[in-house]
């Protein structure tokens, strides 16, 4: 096992993040002003994945992998509070099927 993030976990992660941001859809509105809080969860994770990838063109894959993983954490934990429809894909977010 090494410690080392290679290029190839890199594009896996870059895959996954891309593949759930491709999947999320704004939820139904609720108590709070749902439809705001859930389109700072996206920019927030589309910021963190544009920056992933200008630290990759850059050839800093490790603040990339970083960025990646923060980026995917906004989809999840915005899947997990019920801000994006993501189908039940507990494959690509930690929500219950």
């Amino acid at each position: 096992m090494t410690n080392t993030v290679t290029k190839e976990k890199l594009a896996k992660y870059f895959d996954i993040t891309n593949r759930a941001l491709h999947k999320v859809k704004i939820a139904k509105e609720q108590k709070i002003d749902w439809k705001a809080s859930a389109e700072d969860f996206l920019d927030m994770a589309q910021r963190y994945y544009s920056d992933a990838d200008y630290f990759a063109k850059k050839g800093d894959i490790v603040t990339a992998f970083a960025a990646l993983n923060y980026a995917h954490g906004w989809l999840d934990a915005g899947a997990r509070l019920g801000l994006f429809d993501v189908g039940k894909d507990n494959i690509l977010f930690t929500v219950d099927n």
